[in-house]
């Protein structure tokens, strides 16, 4: 069964009701270095200029789910999203988002698409209201209905009216945040991309987006990813969660599925938090049966181990 999506952005897409919303696969981005002019290659041949951001990664995301995306700094959470928001091509692997390639069909993509960027960027000197209606022009979105659209979403993210009209450069990094959020809900996507959207947010105003968010999925039918450091914020949103460590995805699953298991590793009747959860993926290397037997308990060895680490890092 097909479903005409026909708003004043979308452009009379077809979207297949049973194909999955997102579709990763195998997909790997390399980035290099500039090389030094007095350094030379290995002797072995091996590259060291290389990063692999994204690693091997296969992911399929259902539609109207909730999907997390945990990772440390520079673990390749943010080059997977410009992935899907065809900022970025992909060395290897494909990626579809509602059945369209985002390379061959990339403006198709676009249409079905929005991204909230912690370093979204604005017209300073202009105000909350001016800059989201030069974003709904972009989109051909009707004067009259963007107005009323815009009053409407930055009210409910706690944007007071007199703030509206006032310069952006006069609010603080959160308030400018909540308008970057806003300018993507603005046009009613169907997947929308956030890359650590609350970041800068006080607590009351995490809240505020966390409940839109959820509003957005369950009213607009939405499919949402979102990266974030906030383990509560992954808890309390998404539906399902994938750690990513190195590039590559090293848990995936629902967060009381991840809890459980590590629960079960810890041997302890009290539920492991989902700090714990993160920890034990992202460790240096996993710990095993052995070395709880070795050092006594679960977090004796993961401290030990860690330990281990930091001296070789050294």
């Amino acid at each position: 069964m097909a479903i005409r999506v026909d708003t004043s952005v979308i452009a009379n897409l077809t979207i297949d009701s049973t194909t999955d919303a997102v579709v990763i696969d195998g997909v790997s981005k390399i980035f290099k270095k500039p090389r030094p002019l007095w350094r030379r290659r290995n002797k072995d041949g091996a590259d060291k200029r290389e990063i692999r951001a994204v690693d091997d990664v296969n992911l399929t995301v259902k539609r109207r789910e909730i999907v997390g995306i945990l990772g440390a700094n520079g673990s390749g959470k943010s080059t997977l999203i410009r992935i899907l928001s065809t900022l970025l091509l992909p060395d290897t692997g494909h990626v579809t988002i509602f059945g369209y390639d985002v390379e061959k069909d990339e403006r198709k993509v676009q249409e079905l698409i929005n991204r909230v960027s912690v370093e979204a960027s604005f017209f300073k000197k202009l105000s909350p209201m001016e800059n989201l209606i030069y974003a709904a022009r972009l989109y051909n979105m009707p004067g009259a209905e963007a107005r009323e659209k815009i009053v409407s979403i930055l009210t409910r993210l706690g944007i007071k009216p007199d703030r509206i009209k006032s310069p952006m450069e006069n609010m603080s990094r959160g308030m400018q945040q909540k308008v970057a959020i806003a300018r993507a809900f603005l046009t009613a996507p169907i997947l929308l991309l956030l890359d650590e959207p609350t970041t800068g947010l006080d607590p009351r105003s995490k809240i505020d987006v966390q409940a839109f968010i959820n509003e957005l999925r369950d009213v607009h039918d939405a499919t949402i990813l979102i990266t974030t450091h906030d383990m509560d914020e992954a808890e309390a949103l998404c539906d399902r969660v994938a750690i990513i460590d190195q590039g590559r995805i090293v848990a995936l699953g629902s967060v009381d599925d991840l809890k459980r298991h590590i629960t079960g590793l810890m041997g302890r009747a009290e539920s492991a938090t989902m700090q714990e959860v993160f920890m034990y993926y992202t460790a240096s290397r996993l710990v095993t049966e052995e070395d709880i037997k070795r050092y006594g308990s679960w977090e004796k060895a993961f401290e030990a181990i860690e330990a281990q680490r930091e001296e070789e890092d050294k």
